[in-house]
């Protein structure tokens, strides 16, 4: 038998997808029902019945966004030839995504979302951060050859590599100085490309 719990209603996809649309704008910091409610053209009464209650809400907003994580990883990470296997092409290609500017909401939410799981492991966004983390290693291990991806090597320099963009998109969003960040990010992946690192 199908349940709302299977497949969403329709209103319910609606309205999970105008709050998605309203976080990006607003964050979820000072997310209320109310608010967020009268902006979508819904009710509170009409959210907590189809979500259970705020939390329900947040987590629904949260698998919506790694979704669209996930897609946009798979997409950068995956692009072109398959067969490519160049860790640093990856890194090259999702650097030029993070940086452009018309993606800088979706990030935010994301540093709003990472920083929240880790001060809250215990609330609505709990394993937020871990999960993230989970996924782009995959991505950027999907581009190693397959020594270097079961070695201790390989699993540092990915772990270099991903706390080299998660710095850099940090930094970025705090100050908008593209050319210093960009600059440090091309500087690592020269070092990537050439130099070897050794996991202890």
């Amino acid at each position: 038998m199908t349940t709302e719990t299977t497949i969403p209603s329709a209103r319910k996809v609606e309205l999970l997808e105008a709050t998605y649309r309203y976080v990006l704008e607003n964050g979820l910091a000072r997310l209320s029902l109310r608010p967020l409610a009268t902006a979508i053209g819904s009710s509170p009464r009409v959210l907590v019945f189809l979500f259970g209650n705020k939390d329900g809400l947040v987590r629904a907003v949260l698998a919506r966004a790694r979704a669209d994580e996930l897609a946009i990883l798979d997409q950068i990470g995956m692009s072109g030839d398959r067969a490519v296997v160049d860790l640093a092409a990856a890194v090259e290609r999702l650097w030029t995504w993070l940086a452009a500017a018309q993606h800088q909401q979706l990030l935010k939410l994301w540093a709003e979302t990472y920083a929240s799981s880790l001060v809250e492991p215990d609330g609505a966004w709990g394993g937020f951060a871990a999960a993230t983390v989970s996924d782009w290693l995959t991505v950027l291990a999907a581009h190693q050859p397959p020594q270097e991806r079961e070695s201790a090597e390989g699993a540092a320099r990915r772990t270099l590599a991903l706390a080299v963009l998660r710095g850099a998109l940090l930094d970025l969003l705090a100050t908008d100085d593209h050319q210093r960040v960009s600059a440090a990010v091309h500087y690592q992946l020269n070092l990537l490309r050439g130099g070897r690192i050794t996991a202890s």
